[in-house]
């Protein structure tokens, strides 16, 4: 089984770098159309929706457009209405000509252009009540970019607020505000080592491993102990910030950390994990996909329509560590999920390959 949550996890990594509700069996091709399937409803009108946070309000969703790791790509930010599925660009590179950083790191050599090229988010308030919005990004440079958020729902603008460029070599995916100040942010793996050392890892696990840097104002980056593992991904922080929740995706692990000591204090074994967020219930969201065998190959370079390979959106219990699948789908109308986002009694789904972002109703939430 640990093979199989590599596989799963390196296919993933290679695209990228390019009361359970069941949808659908495992998929065979492209999902074409943009059509309902039982309580699962597809909006298609974006360009690979890696990761998605909610407004405060509940009005509207801020989503990721990715591009692509290498930086190849060109992505954006933009809005999606809960209430009436408008969407709305947000930011896309050059945009940010003549603003001026104002956090971030002083070393920050300014905007970021043409090439922006946004992967994993975070929306959280800093300590002067500013609305504050975190971007990994790929695009000219591997950076962290600082947006502030003003306005309100679908009204609701970004204003370029500054950088922390990447670790020499690092290669980042998903980050996480610290309620103290800084961030965190996972390094899936060196980017001089190409993904092609990721084959090479099947047989010693232990060569390509990444980590979790906390990056603060005062002392730029440092590596949180007891981080190194194959492919770390989804990240997030307790309210409190004294417990750190990993993805630890090619262990096959939700981890629960202790901030202060860097103790691994409980696991949650969850296959091929992405993205994480917090649910209103208190528990953790996370995105796993299950496609294992699926001809991956199928989603590269993808324009229109969906990738169809199966995933599943699992809650974990932060306390306990105990899941639940909330949803499991595949094939029409979307499969590919890298993110879940409970908004009312809906997730919200986004994926890293193909145009949509996919509705499902929870039932009894």
């Amino acid at each position: 089984m640990q093979r199989l949550h590599v596989l799963g996890t390196l296919a993933i990594a290679l695209l990228a770098c390019a009361g359970t509700q069941t949808a659908t069996s495992p998929p065979m091709g492209l999902v074409t159309t943009c059509e309902s399937l039982g309580k699962a409803r597809p909006v298609c009108k974006f360009q690979n929706p890696e990761d998605l946070v909610v407004l405060p309000g509940d009005e509207a969703i801020l989503v990721s457009e990715y591009g692509a790791m290498q930086g190849g790509k060109a992505g954006s930010l933009s809005l999606l209405s809960v209430a009436t599925e408008e969407k709305k660009p947000l930011f896309r590179g050059g945009d940010a000509k003549g603003q001026t950083a104002l956090w971030g790191d002083a070393a920050c050599p300014g905007p970021p252009g043409p090439e922006f090229s946004p992967h994993g988010i975070h929306l959280a308030k800093r300590s002067d009540g500013a609305l504050q919005l975190l971007a990994v990004q790929h695009g000219g440079r591997e950076s962290v970019e600082f947006f502030e958020v003003l306005g309100a729902g679908m009204n609701a603008h970004v204003v370029w607020r500054g950088c922390a460029l990447a670790p020499e070599d690092a290669w980042l995916n998903s980050v996480a505000a610290l309620p103290e100040g800084g961030f965190l942010t996972t390094h899936m793996l060196p980017r001089s080592a190409g993904f092609e050392a990721l084959v090479d890892s099947f047989a010693d696990p232990e060569s390509v491993l990444g980590n979790v840097y906390e990056w603060q104002p005062d002392h730029g980056y440092s590596v949180m102990p007891n981080t190194k593992t194959l492919l770390p991904n989804g990240i997030e922080v307790s309210p409190d910030g004294t417990k750190i929740f990993l993805n630890a995706s090619g262990a096959g692990e939700v981890w629960r950390m202790n901030r202060s000591t860097g103790e691994i204090e409980a696991r949650a074994a969850v296959p091929s994990l992405d993205n994480a967020r917090w649910a209103p219930d208190g528990r953790l969201l996370v995105a796993s996909l299950l496609s294992d065998t699926a001809d991956f190959a199928i989603c590269t370079n993808l324009e229109s329509g969906a990738c169809p390979l199966e995933f599943q959106i699992v809650a974990v219990d932060p306390e306990t560590m105990e899941t639940e699948v909330l949803y499991r789908g595949g094939g029409p109308p979307m499969g590919a999920g890298t993110v879940g986002l409970q908004v009312g009694n809906e997730l919200f789904i986004g994926s890293f390959a193909g145009d949509r972002v996919l509705r499902v109703a929870l039932d009894g939430r």
